[in-house]
């Protein structure tokens, strides 16, 4: 192996350090350039959030599986209970469809009657921050 002189060394030490102090790995300045549909669902979610987190309300829970068969019950419910609120919640692993939003539990139990003669397997619930 070659040994360098105490000149070269000196000269390869400032050139590697200018070099260094040249060198950029990336721009100061970044753009961001966002959907403007962004802000729309994002205001949308946001209405949903505040309407569903109502911790005095009751729900009946018709459903609860694969995302689907949560789409097609949430259909089917629409359309014979067309004057009941309903919604479909994601909880690991499972979609729920949640039914009414009922002040009290003696509305939800009068509900809960009609509801079941339709839907079967369902059961009244009081939500912790949906």
């Amino acid at each position: 192996m070659r040994n360098l002189s105490p000149t070269s060394k000196t000269f390869l030490t400032i050139g590697l350090s200018i070099f260094t102090y040249m060198m950029q790995a990336q721009e100061k300045n970044t753009t961001l350039q966002q959907d403007p549909k962004f802000e729309q669902i994002l205001t949308e979610k946001r209405k949903l959030n505040t309407t569903n987190t109502n911790n005095n309300s009751y729900w009946i829970q018709i459903y609860s599986g694969k995302s689907e068969e949560a789409k097609k019950a949430l259909n089917d419910f629409k359309t014979e209970f067309s004057n009941i609120d309903a919604t479909i919640v994601f909880n690991t692993p499972n979609y729920k469809v949640l039914v009414g939003n009922f002040e009290n539990r003696i509305e939800g139990e009068k509900n809960l009657i009609d509801i079941k003669k339709r839907f079967g397997n369902v059961f009244l619930i009081k939500p912790q921050g949906i």
